[in-house]
Order: structure tokens, then C-alpha cells, then sequence
């Protein structure tokens, strides 16, 4: 991890620490579903991004794996980020939308429209959002998960609605 991204990353979490996607604690409503994973899920990694958790590899991308207690402090930016995504615009700002990827998962994901989800926290997800677009790999890493969201939203579409 370069100088550069260690500064923006530790930006980006400090901004996202003490904020939620609801104004109640979203892990009461399914007893924490994104904390428990098996030996081989975990949350994406951004690049250079360190963690004390254990990372595997899978597609390519490092993983951080927990056993799903872990001090919040030490959560890497995926975990403070989900189940939203900041999502980089052709106009070089941020767009916050929910990550589709997460839809197994997050029962929030699945209720996009009953959610009353926090404006406080969505405008924390673009503001780190903006401060990851600082970075040249991060930006790129940004536009891939942008990519990956829009295939996500497009199968969606094709197999769940009329």
C-alpha cells in the first residue's frame, strides 16, 4: 500500500467508523448475516488495503475472512461500506447505490424500497467515495466494481422483473 492510499483509506474509514445504513443497528433485523461467513467468504479488499483478518484469494481479489466477531475499528472498507457501494460517474463524482452483489446476503439489499436507510450514512459513503477516486488504482478498482454492479442490476432485471 502506497503512502497515498494509506492516507485516503484511513480517511475514507474514519468517515464511515461510527455510521450505519439504518438509524438502528441493520444487524439486529438478521442476526449480523454479513459477519457470518465460512472459511472462504469475506469481504473484498481494496488494493493495497491491509486487514489483521485472515485474506484468501478468490477471482483474482484478496478477501478478508472473520469468524464474525471483530473490533468495528478493524473493519476493512468493504465492511464499513456494505451493503452500499460509492460508485464513480462519467462526470468524475460519486454515486451511492446499494451493491446487488450483496443481495444473498443482506436482507436491506433484497428491501431496497421499504428500507428508510440513513441520509447520514449514504452521504458518508460518497464522501469516501470521493476521497477514494484520489487514487489512480483505487479509481480503476472503483470502476470495476461499478461494472460488476451493473451486470448484477441487469441479470436482476432479466430473471426477477417483468
Amino acid at each position: 500500500m502506497t503512502r497515498k492510499q494509506r492516507r485516503i483509506y484511513r480517511n475514507a474509514a474514519r468517515l464511515l467508523q461510527n455510521s450505519t445504513p439504518l438509524r438502528a443497528d441493520c444487524g439486529a433485523l438478521c442476526d449480523r448475516a454479513c459477519c457470518r461467513g465460512d472459511e472462504e467468504t469475506g469481504m473484498l479488499l481494496f488494493p493495497g488495503e491491509t486487514t489483521p483478518f485472515r485474506v484468501v484469494a478468490q477471482n483474482g481479489r484478496r478477501v478478508a475472512v472473520c469468524g464474525g466477531q471483530c473490533d468495528r475499528s478493524d473493519r476493512p472498507l468493504s465492511c464499513r461500506l456494505f451493503p452500499f457501494l460509492p460508485v464513480p460517474t462519467d462526470d468524475g463524482t460519486i454515486s451511492v447505490r446499494l451493491d446487488m452483489r450483496g443481495q444473498g446476503v443482506c436482507p436491506l439489499v433484497r428491501l431496497e424500497k421499504e428500507a428508510a436507510f440513513s441520509h447520514r450514512f449514504l452521504h458518508r459513503v460518497r464522501r469516501a467515495g470521493q476521497q477514494l477516486l484520489r487514487d489512480s488504482e483505487t479509481r480503476a478498482f472503483l470502476w470495476s466494481l461499478r461494472r460488476e454492479a451493473e451486470t448484477c442490476e441487469e441479470m436482476r432485471r432479466l430473471l426477477f422483473e417483468k
